[in-house]
């Protein structure tokens, strides 16, 4: 019996081994681990098959985007159909993995792209160097860190001059070993999240063509190279739609006695902060190039009322809405204010309160959370504060409804002086935090 055992025991261990061998292969090959297979929202630019969806960078100087604008239709076409051949001999597909093997040029996506949330992975060689161009600009830079004594990890915006071109810190993993950027492109402004790790955070990206003029609205997405060996995978986007703020009021809002707030063209009917906000597109910005620590009020006060409004966040953005406020004091503690914030993103990860989650009432009762739509997406709120009454619908779902009298009873969750809560009327106003939000279709109906 026990030979019997020992034979079986080593058997088993036998099978184990081939599992783990067979897994491992598996993994290295994306069988099983969904390789290429795009979350929820995303769309997949490479299909772990073939270059379908990619073409090749054109030869100098038509890698200028304004050089290559200018090239008559046949001229491009035939310049093309010499970058595409270039492409399929330097670029090839190894198990589900993207491969660069030297001695070509980039390799570009055949559609352009505006705003967008970009994931990719990548994976270098010792004194590799790369890079990715958003909308045909370069560059989210990838390299080895020890490359030239550099020791400024990848994720920078490196051809940057008057905005910052270094990332905040090194997020880069071992060389050999695969990284994972999450990148967006919103307007002007790019945020590199390298490895989980924010490394570039709302950063102005300079236009490399022409310094005198803004990065351009539209542009391919290239993976550059530099003759080294480059690998990449899991390449997703999300198209961030441009919405302009129609800032109107629908029949069945003007039956219902609303009226707007903001007529898409100026701060007429605002005070305080305006000097902090920028309009553009009907759209109302808080714009942290400007003086945006201060908070916007309307210039009538509210009591009793319904307010609805959409808002935009930039990743990690934080504002918030203040309710019944006076003009002097923070909005929080002299008033209400309900939270405004990208809490999905990694800067506040461990220290967050429930009360400071997004649709909170700060420091008094914490919010539903996961209803904010994706960074970058607009968002629907509807405020109701009636009485003693606040309830917040985002997005058509109620995260809170809460009688702030018993909340506060006998103290408040942050167990701070709210003397807010007891003020029946106040003015409505936007909390600027030095981060670029953006406001639109901002309408109250009174219910005193």
């Amino acid at each position: 019996m026990k030979k019997l055992k020992s034979q079986s025991n080593t058997m088993l261990i036998h099978a184990w081994l081939i599992l783990v061998v067979i897994s491992l292969a598996c993994a290295t090959k994306g069988i099983g681990a969904e390789l290429n297979k795009p979350p929820k929202g995303f769309k997949a630019l490479f299909n772990g098959k073939d270059l379908t969806g990619w073409k090749g960078l054109l030869k100098r100087p038509y890698d200028d985007p304004i050089e290559r604008a200018a090239l008559w239709p046949a001229e491009l076409k035939k310049l093309q159909q010499e970058a595409d051949e270039n492409m399929r001999e330097h670029w090839k597909v190894v198990d589900g993995v993207l491969v660069f093997g030297g001695g070509g040029r980039s390799l570009c996506t055949a559609k352009d792209y505006g705003d967008f949330e970009m994931l990719v992975d990548w994976k270098i060689k010792e004194d590799g160097d790369s890079g990715i161009y958003l909308r045909g600009s370069p560059q989210v830079q990838i390299w080895d860190t020890a490359l030239k004594n550099s020791e400024v990890g990848s994720g920078g915006l490196f051809n940057n001059q008057n905005y910052p071109s270094k990332p905040d810190k090194v997020a880069d993993k071992p060389v050999g070993q695969w990284n994972t950027f999450r990148i967006f492109m919103i307007g002007e402004k790019v945020t590199v999240i390298l490895n989980g790790e924010i490394v570039v955070d709302n950063v102005i990206m300079e236009n490399y063509w022409d310094e005198d003029i803004p990065i351009f609205p539209m542009g391919q997405i290239e993976l550059q190279n530099h003759g080294n060996t480059l690998y990449f995978r899991n390449i997703f986007i999300r198209e961030i739609a441009r919405e302009k703020g129609t800032n109107r009021l629908t029949s069945a809002e003007k039956k219902r006695g609303f009226t707007r707030l903001f007529n898409g063209r100026n701060l007429n009917g605002w005070i305080g902060n305006k000097q902090g906000y920028t309009i553009k597109d009907g759209i109302m910005i808080c714009d942290p190039s400007l003086d945006s620590s201060g908070n916007l009020y309307t210039e009538k006060e509210y009591g009793d009322f319904v307010f609805r409004f959409e808002f935009r966040l930039l990743p990690g953005a934080n504002n918030g809405l203040g309710i019944r406020t006076p003009l002097t004091g923070a909005a929080a503690y002299a008033g209400m204010e309900l939270q405004i914030l990208d809490d999905t993103s990694p800067i506040y990860t461990g220290w967050l309160k429930d009360y400071q989650h997004n649709g909170s009432i700060y420091g008094v009762v914490p919010a539903k959370t996961g209803y904010l739509k994706p960074v970058g997406e607009w968002n629907y709120q509807e405020v109701t504060a009636r009485g003693k009454q606040i309830t917040i619908k985002l997005n058509d779902t109620t995260i809170l409804d809460a009688d702030i009298e018993k909340a506060s009873t006998p103290k408040t969750v942050d167990g701070k002086d709210h003397p807010g809560l007891k003020r029946d009327k106040g003015h409505i106003g936007f909390c600027g935090h030095g981060d670029q939000v953006e406001f639109r279709n901002i309408r109250v109906k009174v219910l005193d």
